[in-house]
């Protein structure tokens, strides 16, 4: 049993099985949505919230299990986090109405958040800092699995097995993960520190009122009541937030982190990456289903992107332990850049082909920038805040998501009625304003260039200090 808890593969083998649940969960679920709003006669908006109500409670809690996880222990919060998970996808199964659904969904997401808080903190507590980049980019490669093989296992369970089926899956893979857990990820104790209720609460209010304002601001209307509501109670928490965790010996978050180079540019950087990322992701099913592509060839011409990121995301982590994320997250980004100015050039004509290679190049771009920029902000911070240094890299994540499908959506709408102003047709007016909203997230990628080049490079005699090596 000790040599297990010793070696520290083994270790990663029970984190990416927590892992690979959270991305196959959500792209099987989002796979059935038509599906769903079908079964329980209701409308897409409202079905929505499925994954709406999902990625608010998520990216709302996600700090609050960072702090939570340096306090009781990373392997404590990991193991609640797939017991939670396995347990709401249960009730899920048994839901009767659609919102029953969207409410254990939300309950659900507080396991998600456990696990996607805890897996990158306990994989750089256990990697020494010249194999951190090979094993979170092995963490990476999981999320592309994931991605990869849900599409098409949502299809097949909805197609053969019934919607039911689609939330049985995570159940055995709960319970795995969580025996396999309790064998070989070693025990850690927590800092003996008090939880900061109050900074807690008042970041989930903050965090829910500003993904509100960005998500729904479209659809209420950004000027509207709902709008300014979410709006204000985001500026009204947040300078809250801030007066509370400045007066505090033990506050949730420690803002003297963004005095680390390292740490604040590496996070402004994944904001800014998923924000494009998401854009893309977001508006090329549109392109595609205009073309005339099956939801099913859809689906296969999607996957190359994350297919993609599969095999390079292992490969930078191994370059970064090497040569640094500063160089190597810049050079990604630009190829990111490089990939969504080429697919602003994509028309009604252009081959399956021509399409896939773009997001290959797209995915060379991301799993180049994504290992060892992540990398990069775990090794810049001590020990003892690798929880929340994990969950604020997830929060900038899940941030960036909801940002790039706001950002996409708004800009390629607006710029579609522009365009048919000036009377041209519908078909050229479609492809124009998903031009712009590439071109956006390119000049987006660019910017993400410039703040990955402006970190500080590691200095590898503190972070060995650091990570007590």
């Amino acid at each position: 049993m000790e040599k297990l808890r010793t070696n520290k593969w083994i270790i990663l083998s029970a984190v990416l099985i927590g892992t690979v649940m959270g991305p196959i969960d959500g792209s099987v679920t989002n796979i059935a949505m038509p599906q769903l709003a079908k079964i329980f006669h209701t409308d897409m908006t409202t079905t929505s919230w499925i994954s709406m109500t999902y990625l608010l409670m998520l990216s709302s809690l996600m700090l609050t299990f960072g702090r939570l996880g340096d306090m009781v222990g990373y392997k404590k919060l990991y193991q609640y986090g797939l017991i939670t998970f396995s347990v709401t996808s249960a009730i899920l199964s048994m839901s009767n109405n659609i919102y029953m659904l969207i409410v254990v969904r939300a309950f659900q997401a507080v396991g998600a958040g456990m696990l996607m808080s805890m897996a990158p903190a306990i994989i750089t507590a256990t990697f020494p800092p010249n194999e951190r980049g090979k094993a979170l980019g092995f963490n990476a490669m999981a999320v592309s699995i994931g991605l990869s093989i849900g599409p098409t296992l949502g299809g097949f369970l909805l197609t053969y097995l019934g919607w039911r089926s689609i939330f049985y899956i995570n159940i055995p893979i709960g319970i795995i993960g969580f025996i396999w857990a309790q064998i070989v990820v070693p025990d850690n104790k927590g800092v003996p520190e008090k939880f900061d209720p109050l900074g807690a609460m008042s970041a989930f209010i903050f965090l829910t009122g500003l993904l509100l304002f960005i998500s729904e601001g479209g659809t209420w209307g950004w000027t509207s009541i709902p709008s300014m509501i979410s709006l204000a109670t985001f500026i009204v928490f947040f300078i809250i937030f801030i007066i509370i965790e400045n007066k505090l010996q033990f506050p949730m978050l420690d803002l003297s982190l963004f005095k680390i180079r390292l740490f604040t540019f590496g996070n402004l950087s994944t904001l800014i990456n998923f924000m494009a990322q998401n854009t893309m992701t977001f508006l090329t099913p549109f392109l595609l289903q205009k073309i005339g592509y099956s939801t099913d060839v859809s689906g296969i011409i999607m996957t190359s992107f994350p297919l993609i990121m599969l095999v390079v995301a292992p490969l930078s982590g191994v370059l970064s332990d090497r040569y640094g994320a500063q160089i190597l997250s810049t050079i990604g980004a630009l190829i990111t850049a490089t990939a969504l100015f080429s697919m602003s050039t994509l028309n009604l004509h252009s081959s399956m082909t021509s399409i896939m290679l773009r997001l290959g190049l797209f995915g060379v771009g991301n799993g180049i920038f994504q290992t060892p920029n992540n990398s990069s902000v775990m090794g810049s911070v001590s020990k003892n805040r690798l929880g929340i240094a994990s969950a604020f890299l997830a929060t900038m994540r899940n941030a960036g998501m909801v940002l790039g499908i706001a950002m996409g959506s708004a800009i390629f709408t607006n710029r579609q009625m522009f365009y048919e102003s000036l009377k041209i047709n519908s078909n050229s007016a479609f492809l124009f304003g998903l031009r712009d909203a590439y071109i956006v997230a390119g000049v987006l990628s660019i910017i993400c260039a410039l703040t990955s080049l402006v970190r500080d490079k590691i200095n590898k005699k503190n972070n060995l200090e650091k990570d007590g090596v």
